[in-house]
């Protein structure tokens, strides 16, 4: 049995209101809870707040559960982490079911498609692992252009080959970690304090789906690229 949550702060510092904020006529959750629906995988979606306002939009657009988030677990130093095992647990008392797997949406990744949600979890369950995470392919390397500076404020590379390297193409391949979709089985949820563990596997979405909005620019590049893909613009 698997479960979807989804975790949504109604502080908002670089978009004000931005988890119910209209985006091609849906609030911002809704298109989260909506692609949970449309992949068929989960028994419930549960949005985890400490809004009344977000639940209830939640609620609106189909969350099974809509679970209130204490404060000290919604704070701007909280980690995302416990509200996730929170969520979780919520859930498992009120169903008094127990779930195989978890999935978390990041509200703020609305271009992802069901099918990277499918794709994640299938990567988890063949394989037999305790969690996935999604990325894409990173535009800088820490190999070729990603720099850094040193105690003297001299340029340096953030990693260095022990066998230099003149093209982008023949460093190791890098992703960046896009905070899309995360997916753990239960045991991995709950024993661990981690997004990245020993076992942790990505699966790739390309840079087109991976956008994470935290800023006004975000938010309208996001609704110009949603705009395309439906054909609006």
């Amino acid at each position: 049995m698997r479960i979807c949550s989804i975790c949504a702060r109604g502080g908002s510092k670089g978009v004000k209101n931005k988890n119910i904020r209209p985006l091609l006529g849906k609030p911002l959750i809704a298109h989260s809870i909506l692609q949970a629906k449309a992949s068929g995988l989960f028994e419930y979606v549960a949005v985890s707040s400490d809004s009344v306002d977000i639940l209830n939009v939640a609620k609106e657009w189909g969350a099974d559960y809509c679970i209130k988030r204490a404060d000290d677990l919604a704070s701007d130093h909280a980690a995302k982490h416990p509200a996730i095992q929170h969520c979780f647990k919520e859930v498992e008392r009120l169903t008094a079911l127990t779930f195989d797997t978890l999935v978390d949406l990041d509200v703020t990744s609305p271009l992802r498609s069901y099918e990277d949600i499918v794709n994640a979890v299938n990567l988890l369950e063949e394989h037999q692992i305790n969690n996935v995470i999604t990325g894409s392919p990173a535009r800088r390397s820490p190999y070729f252009n990603l720099v850094e500076l040193n105690d003297s404020g001299f340029v340096v590379l953030s990693k260095k080959l022990e066998k230099s390297i003149v093209r982008r193409q023949d460093s190791p391949k890098c992703y960046d970690a896009n905070a899309s979709i995360y997916v753990w089985t239960r045991s991995g949820i709950l024993n661990s304090n981690t997004v990245l563990n020993d076992d942790t596997m990505l699966s790739v979405m390309p840079e087109s789906r991976s956008i994470d909005i935290d800023s006004e620019l975000d938010f309208e590049f996001v609704q110009f690229l949603m705009q395309k893909q439906k054909g609006l613009s």
